[in-house]
């Protein structure tokens, strides 16, 4: 993954930057689905360590369907404490979307948006592979996304990461 990468395509940029809610953008193109891949305590990656300062923490996995087809694959992380404290409904979200969450309160605030190019056979790609083929099983397989954004929101001090990846098709749409 490389942080802070530019992509040239507009659409592509507009996806990485866009503010507010994703599940209400992807909702202009179709009827939206959360299908829970993983919810469990674990050891964070890296950049994760790295923005909520411990080591072990919850994390969610999700992916997000337009029609039934895989648009985005997303991971929130936050420490044990977070969870047990302000980011307590998390653990109970289900398949509601996590925006549910992040843009509901007024006193949650979002550090800028960050774009990553996810590489060919690196450790994310690695990670989502499995769960993202196994979406569609029966279908053509939809092309691994390429490109993500990640953003730390905060919510009475304590922070929550999320990570969203985008398939190929989907930054391709225009949404106004």
């Amino acid at each position: 993954m490389r942080n802070d990468s530019r992509p040239s395509h507009p659409t592509v940029r507009a996806w990485l930057h866009a503010d507010g809610s994703l599940t209400a953008r992807l909702r202009m193109l179709g009827t939206v689905e959360v299908v829970v891949l993983r919810q469990s305590s674990q050891l964070l990656w890296k950049a994760e360590q790295d923005d909520l300062q411990c080591c072990n923490g919850h994390v969610r996995e999700v992916a997000l369907l337009v029609n039934g087809i895989p648009a985005v694959w997303a991971r929130s992380a936050a420490s044990h404490r977070a969870v047990q404290g302000p980011w307590k409904a998390l653990s109970d979200l289900g398949s509601r979307p996590l925006a549910e969450l992040l843009f509901q309160g007024r006193h949650i605030l979002r550090d800028p948006l960050r774009s990553h190019h996810l590489l060919r056979h690196g450790l994310i790609e690695c990670h989502l592979r499995n769960a993202w083929f196994g979406l569609s099983p029966g279908k053509p397989a939809i092309p691994l996304p390429r490109w993500a954004r990640s953003s730390v929101f905060r919510h009475q001090g304590q922070p929550l990461r999320v990570m969203e990846a985008f398939a190929p098709w989907i930054v391709a749409m225009q949404v106004h």
